[in-house]
């Protein structure tokens, strides 16, 4: 879970410095460095998602795969999933 926590929140933000970067100075230094960054982070999103038992349920698995948010939305559905499934045993 640690890694996809982190992995997640890198996603959200090296898509939104590529965005900054686009709507502004375009540099080319930052997309070279930015896309890469991104599209790793997100492949591990998708790959920690998938690797996490929490998420056997479809709907985790499925909004990994969304890219930017997908890893952020798949944590908030498996933490709701783990605390329901807690109050449930108890």
């Amino acid at each position: 879970m640690r890694t996809l926590r982190i992995a997640s929140a890198l996603e959200a933000v090296s898509l939104a410095v590529l965005l900054v970067n686009l709507a502004t100075a375009h540099a080319e230094v930052i997309t070279s460095l930015g896309g890469p960054v991104h599209g790793t982070c997100y492949l591990v999103v998708i790959a920690a998602t998938w690797m996490t038992p929490d998420a056997a349920f479809p709907g985790a698995r499925l909004l990994a795969v969304i890219p930017g948010v997908g890893g952020l939305l798949a944590l908030r559905a498996i933490r709701r999933r783990t605390e329901r499934d807690a109050a449930s045993l108890s």
